[in-house]
């Protein structure tokens, strides 16, 4: 990667550092969206740190789906933090600036953990397959050595994924100019900065999305397809209708995260547009992190019952203690 790109009609060097140029400059603008980033934010941590905990420190949640969950936790947790702290601070600072090697780093990680999270709901949607339509042979299949090998090959395939990816995008000569008008260092808008030829990065970037978000997708609508042929088999109406509203919460958050990020990254350069790309990015970046946690978790009995019984036990002990220090 080199830093000592030409400018285009200038013998000046590239300064070595990129300007977010943000999600707004009107002033008002930026104090809402500065709250409510900030707001969301702290809601993703919460709900996700909450979920992490309560899948590490309670034996009745050590099951594949559970697990997945943690994983998905963590997922969002630094998925969020890898692109909304630089957003907070530059909505309220007067300096957007982000460096090189930053501006490598955030993409870097923002395409390993979206590649990560895609994979993961893939392994959950397999992990309901299998419960809901071979519910005999669920403990055989999803054991614990194929849950570790299919969380493994997420996380290691993407990181890798990843490092193509950033190749491809900053070997290219930025010589239009430092601003990125966006919030965070993505490849779409790095791509439309570059004054050289970028058909071979839109091939590489495609051709990985098509396997990775494409190919994850189509697993997920087969596995529901067929998880809806089986619920509609169940003979309780209270039941199917439940079935239907679990499947339909998770398909929407799904259908949400997948269709930005495609529609993102699958459109040809000459149709990128600024202002609506940073709205779809807010979606998939900000939006979907805290629903995660909501739909998977917090509207789950199990998961509600753990937090009620973790309640309850850290009201017994500062009574106990309470009682002890009179």
């Amino acid at each position: 990667m080199s830093m000592h790109v030409v400018l285009e009609n200038s013998n000046q060097t590239f300064p070595g550092h990129f300007i977010l140029l943000g999600l707004s400059n009107i002033l008002y603008l930026q104090v809402v969206f500065f709250l409510l980033l900030l707001m969301l934010y702290m809601v993703t941590l919460s709900g996700n740190i909450l979920l992490v905990c309560m899948v590490r420190f309670n034996p009745r949640l050590q099951t594949p789906m559970y697990f997945f969950l943690a994983n998905l936790a963590i997922i969002d947790i630094c998925f969020s933090s890898t692109v909304v702290p630089k957003i907070l601070v530059n909505t309220i600072s007067p300096d957007r600036s982000i460096s090189f090697l930053g501006c490598a780093t955030q993409l870097y990680f923002h395409l390993a953990l979206g590649g990560t999270e895609c994979l993961i709901l893939a392994a959950m949607a397999f992990d309901r397959y299998n419960a809901i339509c071979k519910p005999l042979q669920y403990n055989m299949i999803m054991n614990h050595k194929l849950c570790l090998r299919l969380a493994a090959v997420s996380w290691t395939l993407n990181f890798l994924l990843a490092v193509i990816l950033t190749m491809v995008t900053f070997d290219l000569p930025y010589c239009k100019a430092n601003q990125i008008n966006h919030f965070f260092c993505e490849m779409p808008p790095m791509l439309h900065l570059s004054c050289a030829d970028i058909w071979f990065s839109v091939v590489v970037e495609c051709t990985l999305v098509v396997l990775v978000v494409a190919g994850s997708f189509l697993l997920i609508l087969i596995s529901y397809f067929f998880i809806t042929l089986t619920i509609l088999n169940i003979t309780s109406t209270k039941q199917r209708q439940k079935a239907f509203s679990t499947c339909a919460s998770h398909l929407a958050v799904v259908l949400l995260f997948y269709g930005t990020a495609l529609f993102m990254h699958l459109r040809p350069p000459s149709s990128y547009f600024p202002e609506q790309d940073k709205i779809v990015s807010v979606f998939y970046t900000v939006v979907t992190p805290v629903m995660n946690p909501i739909i998977y978790s917090i509207r789950n009995k199990e998961i509600k019952a753990a937090i009620r019984k973790s309640m309850a036990v850290k009201d017994i002990t500062n009574l106990f203690f309470l009682s002890t220090n009179r």
